[in-house]
């Protein structure tokens, strides 16, 4: 299962449906679960993440410090997760970003860029991501 912890809520209508379309398109590959907080102060934000967090999950904190990798290696790293964990769980900060003890109780720090994305169309970015990697693992066109 693929498992995506987000702070705050998509408002906009161009954004859930690219949201939908990617989730639809894992879900032919994986069982995939969205689950959104609210919007607080980042200490707030981290209690209520940590409270939703498993332990037979694999936790990656998607936050600008983190390990970048290319969509190959993407790919590996999934295969290589699923292996030993049953669910990879990837987690989206607010506009505070991540505590760091929200980073701290992650096994990965991973970053898309350096740059600064809207939450909304980041999470869309890291659900293309998701789906290219099913494809790539499963010899599937779609990477290039």
């Amino acid at each position: 299962m693929i498992r995506i912890l987000c702070v705050g809520k998509i408002k906009e209508a161009y954004l859930k449906s690219l949201i939908d379309d990617y989730s639809k398109r894992i879900s032919k590959y994986h069982h995939l679960e969205i689950i959104e907080v609210k919007d607080e102060s980042l200490e707030k934000e981290s209690v209520s993440l940590l409270k939703i967090f498993k332990n037979n999950e694999y936790r990656v904190a998607l936050c600008v410090e983190g390990k970048s990798f290319d969509s190959l290696e993407f790919a590996f790293k999934i295969n290589e997760i699923f292996i030993s964990y049953p669910i990879i769980t990837f987690i989206i900060g607010g506009s505070f970003g991540l505590s760091d003890d929200v980073k701290n109780a992650c096994h990965l720090k991973m970053s898309f860029s350096k740059l600064t994305f809207p939450h909304g169309l980041f999470r869309g970015l890291l659900l293309e991501q998701i789906y290219r990697s099913f494809k790539i693992n499963n010899n599937e066109t779609y990477h290039k």
